[in-house]
């Protein structure tokens, strides 16, 4: 009888210590509910909040940003996103233009998703084996994470998205997929008929470059999941939206130095912001056609490049605050 009382108190006492981790912050996230987004801990970072989110269709903690106001007061959601080369440091809005600074002056909060280079920011087929992970990030932009930056940052409800080259695109597409959730959606230098043939074949080696598979994405070429990912296809969805989309042509400008950028970048990025100026201007054809408003700059100069998407988001800021109520 004696053994029987001490395994139940031990057992009561283990019982005990287990419930006791689950509530503090940051404990594995094994010990609490896997099948509940939530924010594992928040710490203050370069005028920011820096989140580890629990994204249950990831089965992982994702990083993000999030610049808000003081006070309790509601306000609308600004969602920023990367283009492929998302590093981990922090996004790249915040590290090469004046987000933080423009962000500063309104009653705004501001999310940026951190790292997962190459990622589209969509839900993948599968775990990848080349990058090592299954990427859910239409799951988890659209579904799990705004009630939890709404609840923790008193967001209104109001939500705009934009992004940069691949960030672009996936900001026009989780605009058509989820067109509830958004008011406004800008795209700079990106291509949003990724379904064409040519356009496949570009995301596809964009893909790779970060070791991925396009395959475990979107299936293979000519699956109907790249048509269904296709804003052009979809644009019907953007109608009611502030939508703004701005490419240069490829030609050096402002932001190239010949003398000294090394040649392979210089290339690359006039290779790639012609076809997103291409790309861009597809696009706002396929809008008129369907009589839906929308605002576009083609630049007559500029390449693949933060510089210029630094001034972009200085030219499409009042038109991105216009649409969450905020001009």
């Amino acid at each position: 009888m004696r053994r029987r009382r001490t395994l139940t108190g031990a057992l009561a006492a283990v019982g005990a210590s287990l419930v006791a981790l689950a509530l503090i912050p940051g404990v594995p996230s094994a010990i609490a509910d896997e099948d509940t987004a939530r924010i594992v801990s928040k710490t203050a970072f370069d005028g920011r909040e820096r989140l580890k989110v629990w994204s249950p269709s990831m089965g992982r903690e994702i990083t993000v940003d999030v610049q808000h106001p003081a006070g309790d007061t509601k306000r609308p959601t600004l969602y920023m996103l990367d283009g492929a080369e998302a590093h981990d440091e922090e996004s790249g809005w915040y590290a090469m233009t004046d987000l933080q600074k423009l962000a500063a002056g309104e009653k705004l909060n501001v999310v940026t998703p951190v790292g997962d280079p190459h990622s589209y920011y969509t839900d993948w087929r599968t775990v990848d084996p080349g990058v090592g992970k299954k990427y859910m990030y239409e799951t988890f932009l659209t579904g799990e994470l705004p009630p939890l930056i709404d609840e923790e940052f008193d967001g209104n409800g109001r939500n705009a998205i934009a992004g940069a080259s691949m960030g672009g695109v996936a900001a026009l597409t989780l605009a058509t997929r989820r067109p509830e959730l958004y008011s406004g959606v800008a795209g700079y230098s990106d291509c949003a008929n990724v379904s064409s043939p040519r356009n496949q074949l570009l995301t596809r080696w964009d893909v790779s470059r970060g070791g991925g598979n396009a395959t475990n994405m979107w299936g293979p070429p000519g699956d109907p999941e790249w048509r269904a990912h296709d804003p052009y296809v979809n644009a019907e969805k953007l109608r009611g939206k502030t939508i703004y989309m701005s490419s240069g042509n490829g030609i050096p400008g402002r932001y190239n130095n010949l003398l000294s950028d090394p040649i392979d970048e210089t290339v690359q990025g006039m290779i790639g912001e012609f076809g997103s100026w291409t790309c861009t201007g597809q696009m706002s054809n396929r809008l008129a056609q369907l009589e839906i408003p929308y605002t576009t700059n083609l630049r007559s100069s500029g390449t693949h490049k933060w510089g210029y998407w630094k001034d972009e988001l200085q030219v499409s800021w009042p038109i991105l605050m216009r649409s969450v109520g905020l001009r």
